[in-house]
């Protein structure tokens, strides 16, 4: 008996132990690792240091036009003012240079200057700094110069000098109907015998033309971008001559100024300012302005750099991407004229109006049929590239920078030696 009970209790133990053994121990359940997420992409607007240098400072509408542009186009992009880094009153010299290497030390990826005299500093700095884009405001150099990271841009500024040219027209044939005005003569206060300067009064003179034909003009130079006194003189030398209208490619107020005075002493004179509104300084005597809305063309450029594409080395745009435009009509404006400003630009817009028309125009009582847009050999001489397609000058389509250079008939230049 004894035996048996001990054999019974062996095979439980036996039984028990193969139930314990044979019971795989469950592992506890694993549990997934949470799926990695890629970092967001960081904002290259948020990063980017965008420097701006300008040969004079707000006081100077053409500047204040260049800082406003910058400003507008960089808030469009997110891009914040703490951001930018302005440098004012930078003349056309080595300072240039020494400001645009400051600006790419300061981490700035893409720097602009204004002035065309800038152009050859920040070329040189651009040729030290190959990761910095720098872009030369009214440059004409990037295309030869070789360096992939020097560009130009400049508006269709023709557009606008055209179509307030249609409204000092309109001015002028209202004086002439009514028997104030024998004499169609306009003067021009200008900086420089540049092509840029050239291109624009041609096209003021064929605005006014082409609402009284007879008109013409004397150019008076102040071989200065801004000087108020200096512009202020040649307007009162202009209207002494006899010139009824003064229209300006130079940066201050001082021409308005002296019409308005001029204006208030009994004379029937007129302005057609360049840049700014001039209502402020000349309420009776201005007429309008014509002006670059210069946001469109930063905002293109900043687009391409902070998509990491290539910042095209000439880029020109006008009216119809609103890059020009003219300012609010004076109250001094004829009747009608609102009416033939539109059709100017709705012209303009659709090409049906060709601002250099070969037809409007002659030079040494010829229609021109050919001529070169571009100097190859830097003697300010253009000497390839053909401007004349299909009977009108193509301006600003061989480079951003103007290039129309010829002298028409009608136009005289005082001081041009």
């Amino acid at each position: 008996m004894k035996k048996f009970l001990a054999m019974l209790l062996a095979l439980v133990m036996v039984l028990s132990l193969a139930a314990c053994g044979g019971k795989k121990t469950e592992e506890p359940a694993k549990t997934e690792e949470p799926a990695k997420t890629e970092e967001p992409a960081a904002d290259p607007a948020a990063e980017v240091k965008v420097g701006l240098i300008c040969v004079h400072d707000e006081n100077s509408g053409y500047d204040a036009a260049h800082i406003e542009g910058v400003k507008n186009a960089c808030a469009a992009l997110g891009i914040s003012d703490s951001q930018i880094i302005m440098k004012y009153n930078i003349p056309e010299d080595e300072t240039c240079y020494d400001t645009a290497v400051d600006l790419a030390e300061q981490g700035c990826g893409i720097i602009f200057s204004d002035s065309y005299g800038h152009q050859l500093y920040m070329q040189e700095a651009a040729s030290e700094y190959e990761d910095v884009v720098f872009v030369a405001c009214t440059g004409d150099t990037a295309a030869n110069s070789g360096l992939a990271n020097f560009k130009n841009m400049f508006p269709y500024t023709y557009e606008s000098r055209y179509v307030s040219g249609v409204v000092a027209g309109m001015k002028l044939k209202e004086l002439m109907d009514a028997g104030k005005v024998s004499d169609p003569y306009i003067g021009y206060v200008g900086a420089f015998p540049y092509a840029e300067v050239v291109c624009g009064y041609t096209a003021f003179l064929l605005g006014i033309q082409s609402i009284v034909p007879e008109a013409h003009m004397d150019v008076q130079y102040t071989n200065s971008w801004y000087d108020p006194v200096a512009e202020g003189e040649v307007a009162n030398a202009l209207m002494s001559r006899g010139c009824v209208i003064i229209g300006q490619h130079a940066d201050s107020t001082g021409a308005p100024s002296a019409v308005q005075a001029v204006k208030d002493s009994g004379k029937e004179v007129y302005s057609v300012g360049y840049n700014i509104d001039m209502l402020s300084v000349a309420p009776t005597a201005a007429l309008t302005s014509a002006q670059n809305n210069w946001a469109v063309l930063y905002q293109h450029m900043l687009e391409k750099f902070l998509a990491g594409e290539e910042v095209p080395t000439d880029f020109a745009c006008g009216a119809a991407d609103g890059a020009v435009m003219i300012s609010a009509l004076g109250e001094s404006c004829a009747e009608g004229t609102q009416e033939a400003v539109d059709a100017a630009w709705a012209g303009i817009k659709d090409g049906s109006l060709k601002v250099f028309d070969t037809s409007t125009f002659t030079v040494g009582g010829e229609t021109v049929t050919t001529a070169f847009g571009l100097d190859t050999d830097g003697d300010w001489v253009n000497d390839t590239g053909e401007a004349i397609v299909d009977g009108a000058f193509q301006e600003s389509v061989l480079r951003s920078a103007p290039y129309f250079a010829l002298r028409i008939d009608g136009i005289t230049e005082l001081n041009n030696n």
